[in-house]
């Protein structure tokens, strides 16, 4: 978002101050201005004469302009009461919305939200002349934190029942960043994989037992029939036996909700 103003005075320095003052600007601030019309004096103190006017161009930064979509968004949905408030960090910005009425921004498991803040995202990150980009979060509260946690502590309750059952489950549709949560947790369970089915709107995870797991326990089973338990653990314990070193699918990436948005 670009803002330009003229600015108009007796001098060129009254014009200058005049363009700050609309602009909000301090007094004493350092701005680049083109000098549109130099002043003229009146002749004979009498007749013509024309004001000094300068123009102030000011570009906003990618937050700013970042948080002045998401204020006309809420503003065009009638949540003029919701409030903003704007955290930058580096290549980062969070916005976190309050108000009694944030509950419609949020929307059904948090789909609201997350639409908004992949369009502010892309708002944000319109910027053909600079190759850097900013990771937006807009946030209400802890909600974010809350389903993260949700989801993390449903990836591993059905790992755990996958490793024990040999069942399958199938998830309800996700976006990329919650279905990497799923994956991380449940790759994390030895006995448990999971992996992602459907096309778009309706792509979920699916949580399995680990083919290659369960065919290890037969093996040794078959290959020890005068000893059941070829080694120290019992069967509960192999099963729900948590291995930091899996790595989760990639879905979502470390740069936001849906990954980086490419121009």
């Amino acid at each position: 978002m670009i803002k330009e103003v003229i600015g108009t005075g007796a001098s060129i320095e009254e014009a200058l101050e005049d363009a700050k003052k609309q602009l909000g600007i301090d007094e004493t601030a350092e701005v680049e201005y083109e000098v549109v019309q130099f002043p003229e004096k009146k002749k004979f103190g009498l007749f013509g004469g024309s004001p000094a006017k300068v123009k102030i161009t000011l570009k906003s930064s990618p937050a700013e302009t970042a948080e002045q979509f998401l204020r006309d968004v809420l503003d065009a949905m009638n949540l003029s009461s919701v409030e903003i408030e704007k955290t930058e960090n580096e290549d980062k910005v969070d916005f976190d919305l309050s108000g009694e009425e944030v509950g419609y921004v949020i929307g059904r498991r948090g789909e609201t939200l997350d639409a908004l803040q992949y369009l502010t995202s892309l708002v944000a990150n319109n910027r053909k002349e600079e190759d850097s980009y900013l990771r937006v979060t807009v946030n209400t509260g802890n909600y974010r934190e809350k389903r993260e946690n949700t989801l993390e502590s449903l990836g591993r309750k059905l790992a755990l029942k996958a490793a024990k059952t040999g069942r399958r489950t199938s998830l309800e549709p996700m976006n990329p960043y919650e279905r990497r949560i799923i994956h991380t947790s449940v790759q994390k369970i030895n006995g448990a994989i999971s992996w992602s089915e459907g096309e778009n709107a309706n792509r979920h995870v699916v949580i399995g037992p680990d083919p290659k797991v369960r065919s290890a326990r037969r093996g040794g089973y078959n290959n020890n029939r005068g000893n059941r338990r070829p080694y120290n653990a019992n069967r509960s314990e192999r099963q729900t036996a948590v291995n930091p070193d899996r790595k989760p699918l990639n879905e979502g990436g470390e740069t936001g909700l849906y990954g980086r948005i490419d121009k």
